[in-house]
């Protein structure tokens, strides 16, 4: 997003993917070494507890470390929360209230207003994180992977054709977004709604991105298709980026 040219956008795409691919890999190794070590060094080899794979990181700075460098490490990490928190709350509270608030409810509210809405909002969604967190049938992992299974199969199918095919239509698009999101609350929900048992349910068990992001680029072709084509004008301008940038 902050890149100088699109000329350079082929050069940062390999640089973020790099650098992304070493860090999930860095994740995924923390995990399975956590598995080994901890079951290896708890009673009789047993496995990890249910909800300790979410602090295995934590775990690890407290026993391979000095207590000043696990210090230095858990002040790292708390940082890191931090400020990710203030980041989404402040990104979260300016939605409610520009967009919602303003966009459907009082179009003309003053600038004063607007504020009062947003400290509001940021007041109301850590009210929710803050009861999230203290339900112990909530799992941070759990949440984060339904939320980016949400994104990615509202979002991945309109980006990914919006970059490369230029018969794409605005009702596409929105069809698209409405059907991915759909199909990952519906998919996650299967279990319950067809009383499901867990060793049933397991051979549906598929991310919930995966049928949601199908679904979504179906819908998006095939009412675009259905629709009319987009003006010229667009799409002389998306060849015209496609030129630039490759």
């Amino acid at each position: 997003m902050a890149v100088k040219s699109v000329k350079e956008i082929p050069k940062a795409r390999a640089v973020g993917m790099t650098w992304m691919v070493l860090a999930l890999f860095g994740a995924i190794f923390t995990g399975f070494a956590g598995i080994a070590y901890f079951s290896a060094q708890g009673p009789g080899g047993q496995p990890l507890p249910d909800g300790s794979h979410e602090t295995l990181f934590i775990m690890f700075t407290q026993v391979l470390f000095n207590p000043w460098v696990a210090g230095f490490l858990l002040a790292a990490i708390l940082s890191a929360i931090m400020s990710t928190i203030d980041s989404q709350l402040l990104v979260s509270s300016s939605a409610l209230a520009e967009d919602v608030y303003k966009g459907f409810i009082r179009k003309d509210a003053s600038q004063k207003e607007l504020v009062l809405v947003g400290r509001l909002g940021v007041l109301v969604i850590a009210l929710l994180a803050l009861v999230l967190a203290y339900n112990p049938e909530s799992s941070v992992l759990d949440l984060v992977g339904y939320a980016w299974a949400g994104f990615g199969a509202a979002f991945g199918p309109v980006i990914i054709l919006a970059l490369f095919w230029k018969r794409m239509t605005r009702n596409g698009a929105l069809a698209g977004m409405l059907v991915g999101g759909i199909t990952v609350i519906m998919w996650a929900e299967l279990d319950n709604w067809f009383g499901l048992s867990a060793e049933q349910f397991s051979l549906l068990g598929l991310y919930e991105i995966i049928p949601g992001f199908i679904l979504a680029w179906i819908a998006i072709v095939v009412v675009s298709l259905l629709g009319k084509e987009p003006v010229q004008e667009i799409q002389e301008e998306f060849e015209r980026a496609k030129t630039e940038v490759l």
